[in-house]
Parts: structure tokens; sequence; C-alpha cells
């Protein structure tokens, strides 16, 4: 939310390398690493930061996301660095870099050579042994080729967060990725971020998760679990966490257990450092659903007019009993289902088991709160009126749920805007993403994104269901975050009344499920297969 000559979007700008930052993650297999990278991207693009994640282990089975035209003269492209991979007979790469001074940067023919010894050879266990050491020298040299696509994406890309996702989980390889950060641009900011996982149920769930990925897709559950377990012991054996070494050389750092239970960080500098800390003290890892709708039908809804406080219709407050009704049958449904997720299932789980149930439902469910966040106007109050009236449910009224607010076109329509303020009008349908209401108060959705940042963390935080009646720009934003979507579609997306979404996050992810309100027979039905998709009003 700033402004400046040289970013006049109020993005980190180009040649701001210094408000740049590098975030490397720190930690044994299995301990949540790229849950948490692909949060963090997720919450740092949702408020407009350019960030990409830049995976080792990916490098290491001969992916790439280098964008072909990006490459520089001297690379080769994507596809003719595939047939190299393939076909190739390319020079063995030279020796490791020194621990400290002046790291050798390594040649992209150099990077490529080494990705294609790493996919020929055979990667169980064995290879991430410490004691292998033409595989010890193979993944460094990857890692390094991996860092420094990151540092072009910085650098020459106009990017302004690289995470490098892999286990760096030595003193002498940090260092080593520090010294060649360094040494090719002083400026700019290192973040480290270890993920430690110490409770051993979670660990388990962590390992049989793995077993559905690349390295072990399609083979026998049982046989891949032990080696991936002989995998972790390989690495543990080398480990180092965070700690005495990088305080001592003043690296500034995160230390995370068992995702959001302790929080520890060192030297935190800039506000990219602290907002991601801040961000991160929020995890949980708890079953429960979010559920998100705007509010019923209002008076200025009936007649067309943006903004304002009006009360809801008959129509609205019909909308307000049917999605009491709704919610409430859909509360005990979750509960008898988890309460059967949990009855079938083992902890720690049996072999063979790939998808093993949160740690968490070992607790009793029937605890489970229910929690109504509404706005302070009248129309998103009102739906929530028979919520209200049930004690099982706790209502609460925020203001940073309001409406975007439309300044001096609060109360008109689209098309009185389009005919007396033709200029305003035409400058929001260019750019509505940036656009800012003129007129005391007025507001525009990169205000909107940054009011709600407090309530992303809270919603993150809490344990209970959740119920957000808002109203379309506050559900855009919200939705635009769970679901990742871009910036071009926050603005557009189509987020018409009676449409319900419900969110459960997982650690893999998030289960996504929408609902549309049929006024006609009073039910809310499933849409199967649905994505949010950008409006086709031109106005809206």
């Amino acid at each position: 939310m700033t402004r400046s000559l040289i970013s006049p979007d109020g993005k980190i700008a180009d040649r701001d390398v210094a408000s740049k930052l590098v975030i490397i993650m720190v930690g044994l297999p299995a301990r949540g690493k790229s849950y948490i990278t692909k949060k963090i991207k997720r919450y740092l693009a949702w408020q407009q930061h350019e960030v990409e994640i830049f995976n080792v282990g990916s490098r290491r089975r001969g992916n790439t996301n280098t964008d072909k035209k990006d490459v520089e003269p001297e690379q080769h492209t994507p596809e003719q660095a595939a047939a190299m991979l393939l076909n190739g007979n390319l020079k063995q790469p030279p020796t490791s870099a020194p621990l400290s001074g002046q790291p050798k940067r390594l040649s992209a023919a150099e990077g490529r050579t080494a990705m294609r010894r790493a996919s020929t050879m055979d990667q169980t266990a064995q290879f991430f042994n410490p004691t292998n050491a033409e595989a010890s020298h193979l993944r460094e040299q990857i890692a390094l080729t991996t860092l420094n696509e990151l540092l072009d994406y910085l650098l020459c890309r106009g990017g302004s967060i690289g995470i490098l996702d892999a286990t760096n989980s030595t003193i002498h390889r940090r260092q080593l990725l520090f010294d060649t950060i360094k040494a090719r641009e002083p400026k700019l900011g290192i973040l480290f971020v270890e993920s430690v996982c110490q409770n051993p149920d979670l660990l388990e769930a962590n390992m049989r998760l793995k077993l559905s990925g690349p390295d072990y897709k399609d083979k026998d559950p049982v046989q891949s679990l032990a080696d991936f377990k002989d995998r972790v012991k390989a690495y543990e054996s080398a480990y180092e966490p965070l700690g005495d070494y990088e305080e001592d050389h003043a690296m500034q750092y995160i230390k995370m257990i068992d995702v959001g239970k302790k929080l520890t960080h060192f030297g935190l500098e800039g506000f990219l450092s602290n907002g991601i800390s801040n961000y991160l003290s929020s995890f949980n890892l708890s079953p429960r659903q979010i559920w998100l709708t705007r509010h019923g039908q209002s008076m200025d809804n009936h007649a067309g007019k943006i903004g304002g406080n009006a009360e809801l219709t008959e129509r609205g407050h019909l909308y307000s009993l049917n999605l009491y009704n709704f919610i409430t049958q859909k509360r005990k449904e979750w509960l008898v289902e988890q309460k059967s997720k949990a009855a079938a299932s083992s902890f720690p789980p049996v072999p063979g088991d790939k998808s093993p149930p949160y740690p968490e439902l070992n607790r009793e469910l029937d605890e489970k709160n229910t929690c109504v966040w509404t706005s302070m106007l009248k129309r998103s109050i009102q739906t929530a009126q028979y919520f209200e009236a049930d004690d099982d449910y706790d209502v609460k009224n925020w203001e940073m749920l309001n409406e975007l607010n439309a300044g001096k076109f609060e109360g008109m329509t689209y098309e009185g805007i389009a005919r007396d303020y033709r200029t305003e009008y035409e400058k929001r349908q260019r750019d509505k993403l940036s656009y800012v209401y003129p007129g005391v108060g007025g507001e525009g959705y990169l205000q909107v994104i940054s009011r709600l940042r407090d309530m992303v963390r809270e919603i993150e935080r809490i344990k209970d269901h959740v119920l957000i009646i808002g109203h379309r720009s506050v559900c855009r934003v919200l939705l635009a975050y769970f679901m990742d979507l871009t910036r071009d579609d926050i603005a557009d997306l189509d987020m018409p009344l009676g449409m319900v979404y419900c969110i459960e996050p997982k650690p893999y992810g998030i289960e996504f499920h929408a609902y549309r309100y049929n006024e006609t027979a009073s039910t809310f039905d499933e849409l199967v297969n649905y994505k949010p998709q950008r409006t086709v009003d031109r106005h809206a």
C-alpha cells in the first residue's frame, strides 16, 4: 500500500533489489516444507507480490519450469535441454564450490549435466546417503542450478520473492547457498525457514502422504514407505538444525514446529520477513469447514444500486432462513462423516494406507463450534438473524468485512456512473483491480485485500467451523486467496447472490464445494466440478 517514483503501482520495483527476498526452506523430508512453501506463495501472491517456488527435487527428477522466452542467448531452449538430458554425452561437472568466498556460478550446461546424471541414477534411499560422494555432489550441483534459476527470476525477470524448496539440512549447504546469493547480488534479502516435526503421529501421516508423490507414485506402498524411511534416516545422520551458527553469522531465520504449534525466529528484517512470520504463526491442521456466501437480496440490490446500507427484501429474509437450515444440516453431516472416518482409521496408520487421517481426529469432534461472521452492514447482519437466535452458533460482526466503499458513487447505479462520470467508468473498466473510487472513503480491491490480511490470518488460526456472510468484493477477495486465483481474476470473479462455497483445508491443500440456492425449492444444489469463473457482467 505504498507508492513511489520508481514504483507507481506500489509493487516491489525491479531496481529495489534490497526489498526482494530469497526464502530458503530447511528441514528433513516429510516435515511439510512443500505444504508451507505453497501456502507462503499463495499468501504473498494474493497480496500482489511476484513470487515463484523453485523445487530442487523437481529438478532432480529432470523437470524444470524455465520459460522459453526467458532463456539467455547462450542457453538451450527447454526442448533442446530435454533432448540433451536424454541423449547427450556432456562433460563431467566441476568440483563443488567452496564453503565461503566467491562461489563459481554453474553454467546452464553444467546444470543440465547434473540433472541428466541424477535422472539416470537409482534414486532410492542410497542416493540420499551423505556417504555417497557422487550422489551428494550431484545433489549439490542441482541445488546450485536451481538457486541460479531463482536468482535469474529475481534479478532478470521481474520477480520479488523466490522460494527454494529443498532439505538444505546442513550448515555447509546453507552457507554455500548464502555465499552464492551474496556473490551474485549482495543486497538481496535471505530468509531461512525451517520446518520441524516432533509429533510422531503427524510425522507418520506426512510420510504416508509421500507415497502418492512423484518418487513413489504407482509403486508398492509398503516397500516405498520402507525406502522413504531409510531416506529420512540418511538425512538425519548429517542433519544440522538452524540455530547458533546462523545467529553467529547474522542470518535471519524462522523455525516452525509441528506446522504452527510453535514458532521461533531470529533477526527478522523488513516487512516481508515479519509478515511471513505473522502468517506462519496462524497455521493449523485441524479438520474444519470454511463457508463463504454473500448476504441475501437487499433493497439496493433490487434497485441496482451499489454500496449503501439497505435492509433485506422479503426474498433476502427467506434466503437467511434457508441458509440457516442448510448450514445446520451440513454441520450434522460433517460430524457424522468425520466420526466415521475416525472409527475406520488407525493411528499410526497401517502399512499400505496412502491417505492417512488427521492426527487431530483423535480428539473429541463434538467440541467443534461454528462461528458466523458478518460485516457491520444491515444486509449482512440480517442474513445471520436465525444463527443469532441459536445458542449453537457464535455470531460476530466485523468492520473489516464491510463492502468496498464506493466513495461519492455510493447509492448510484453502474448505468448512472457510466452516463454521468464516463471518464471514471472507463478508468475502472480498464483496471478494476487497481481502481479506487473517488470521494471520501473511496476504496478499491487492493484496499480490500489490505484490510482482509488480518481476517485471513484469523481464519487460518481458528480450529472451529466458520461461516462468513459477506459482500461481493469481500467474497471475491477471500475466495481468490483460498483458491489461489491470479490477480487477473480477483476483481472479475463471478459472485452472484445465492452462491455458497465450502472450503475444507487438508494437509495437501483444500477440498472445494459450491452450492447454488434454488429459490423455487428452497434448497441448495451442489454444483459438481464447479470452478470459479469470471463474470460476464461488464458492470459488476
